[in-house]
């Protein structure tokens, strides 16, 4: 009798340690890891980096973005540029050539930027005119 009581009392510690969830591959009620949600390509407006070509540097240019988008740089030129709109603070950083700079929210911002790098190379947001090219790297 003791080892028959022993022997169910084993069976019921064994059942127990593993996991009883009634399925298969354990606990059911787990919920499945999220990825993150890219940012819509209807809410981001995207300015190519085409090369130093002075105002012709940026497609578009003048680049239009409407309440509610951001503005993302891609360079896709065979150096590293950095795009910046000083009155703003703004700064992309290095972007180097294939990369594209993190989202900048400047919606019906009417501004002009240029690469830090490479002066000559301008642009503009909205409304704003081009910059003159300033000489010199």
């Amino acid at each position: 009798m003791r080892t028959r009581l022993s022997r169910l009392t084993l069976a019921a510690l064994l059942c127990a340690s593993c996991g009883g969830s009634g399925g298969y591959g354990g606990n059911s009620s787990a919920t499945p890891p999220t990825t993150p949600s890219p940012v819509s390509n209807a809410n981001v407006t995207t300015i190519t980096i085409a090369g130093q070509k002075g105002d012709q540097s940026f497609s578009p240019n003048p680049a239009m973005c409407a309440t509610g988008q951001t503005v993302v740089w891609k360079n896709n030129d065979t150096t590293t540029h950095r795009i910046v709109i000083p009155e703003l603070g703004i700064d992309t950083g290095n972007i180097a050539p294939g990369a594209s700079s993190a989202p900048v929210s400047l919606a019906n911002v009417s501004k002009a930027y240029h690469c830090s790098l490479h002066p000559s190379m301008v642009g503009a947001l909205n409304d704003a005119s081009n910059p003159s090219p300033s000489g010199g790297y």
